[in-house]
């Protein structure tokens, strides 16, 4: 690095994410002269999951009696008191040594020591400070010059299983505006349709609340009922299904995996066909098989268990060439677990949450290797976020061209939308957005 940008502060604080727990707040101030007046800062934070993997980075959590066990003091003083000192007086503009110092200094393979939350709330803050002191909007910061494409949402309109107290199973039923022409097009399609649903579900006196991540959480008794109500919303808000809007799915399967039966339950179901409805790993492919032919599905993810690794081969074999298959519980944006599915041609897309990982330079490097091998990235949001806007500038950063952010309700939410508004608009005539699905086939075997 030619040039020198110190870190000059440290420091973090305990923070409330969108469903009250709390979470970690990190401070970086860089540059020479006085802190808080020559000084630059810049603030991140961290987002916390509901539905994770269990080859996650780990979240340190207090377990104590305060905000009962999920208090995260220890991950704050860890940075305040320990990480703070190991990274004073280092150059912000060299994200990835700083990163590698949080990863040496936790000395752990999955971030245990320290905690995922504490390491990551440096090393978004840090990359943040730089950006600022540089004079340049983050994604530019990130990604270079030649960073234009906008993003294709993957919005979140009807929540289920572990985001929402309702029926449903599958955990996120979702709207992508492939037929938009802009950002700012796409989102106005997919706020339309997202009020045109509350319609249809008062009409079936059904509930209008929400999930976790602004998604409507019915009781519905299966993914078909549910694609029929989109069906009715989307063509009633004048679009066309499967031209205009497509669909995309998180089944998060791994939550519905019964290891002792090697089958997968689906409670809602279950109860409103008052059975018992359990399927192996074939009926569930079948079941996928049958639900794209009928409705315009482009993206499923965690379609299975996070240790099928031979089922999400069969699975990639037989839908992999016109289906969007992406893993999250299966990467956890983990590069070494990804190029295991990408030697056994296991999905064809990977989802990108930084705080899985736990520093932005494995995030990117996450992201890097998929788009190498041909693997599209998704970057997402997780269910416990805030108002930190991170993940928009880094979806554009990295050209991902698609980003799960939730529905267009709920400030969180809507922060991320509202931020890739505004990079649309500073973008202006070379801003990019295109379908991601019909330029350019899917990986296949």
């Amino acid at each position: 690095m030619n040039r020198y940008l110190p870190i000059r502060r440290v420091y973090a604080r305990e923070v409330l994410d969108s469903r009250g727990n709390p979470t970690v707040e990190t401070e970086i101030t860089v540059g020479e002269g006085i802190i808080g007046r020559d000084g630059i800062t810049g603030r991140a934070i961290v987002p916390s999951g509901a539905s994770t993997g269990k080859f996650e980075a780990v979240e340190l959590r207090d377990k104590e009696n305060r905000y009962w066990g999920l208090g995260v003091q220890k991950a704050v003083n860890h940075i305040n008191r320990v990480l703070a000192e190991e990274i004073l007086g280092e150059n912000a503009l060299n994200q990835c040594r700083i990163d590698r110092i949080l990863k040496e200094a936790d000395a752990t393979e999955n971030k245990s020591n320290m905690g995922a939350n504490a390491l990551l709330g440096i090393s978004l803050a840090v990359a943040k400070a730089a950006a600022k002191a540089m004079k340049l909007p983050l994604y530019q910061y990130l990604g270079g010059t030649y960073t234009t494409q906008m993003p294709v949402p993957m919005m979140n309109v009807l929540n289920g299983g572990r985001h929402a107290d309702n029926t449903v199973d599958f955990q996120e039923f979702m709207i992508m505006p492939t037929g938009a022409e802009t950002f700012k097009e796409g989102l106005r399609m997919c706020a339309e349709v997202y009020q045109k649903l509350k319609q249809q579900l008062k009409v079936r006196g059904l509930s209008t609340g929400v999930g976790d991540e602004g998604g409507f959480a019915p009781n519905l008794a299966n993914a078909k009922d549910i694609f029929l109500i989109l069906n009715e919303s989307v063509e009633q808000s004048g679009y066309q299904i499967g031209k205009d809007i497509c669909y995309a799915m998180d089944a998060a399967a791994s939550e519905l995996y019964d290891s002792k039966r090697k089958q997968y339950y689906f409670p809602g179901e279950s109860k409103a066909m008052q059975k018992e409805i359990y399927r192996t790993t074939d009926e569930m492919t079948a079941y996928y098989k049958e639900l794209t032919k009928e409705f315009p599905i482009v993206s499923i993810e965690d379609a299975l268990d996070e240790e099928d690794w031979q089922g999400w081969k069969m699975l990639t074999d037989e839908l992999g060439k016109n289906i969007q298959l992406v893993g999250d519980d299966l990467f956890v944006t983990n590069s070494e677990r990804l190029k295991k599915g990408i030697e056994l041609n296991s999905a064809n897309a990977i989802l990108i949450k930084v705080n899985q990982i736990g520093t932005l330079t494995e995030a990117m490097d996450a992201v890097q290797t998929a788009q190498k091998a041909g693997y599209r990235a998704v970057i997402s949001h997780r269910s416990g976020e805030s108002e930190d806007t991170f993940i928009a500038d880094l979806a554009v950063a990295c050209s991902a061209g698609q980003i799960k952010a939730g529905a267009p309700c709920r400030a969180e939410r809507t922060a991320k939308y509202n931020r890739l508004l505004q990079i649309e608009d500073e973008l202006k005539q070379e801003a990019r957005y295109r379908n991601p699905f019909a330029e350019e086939s899917l990986k296949k075997s």
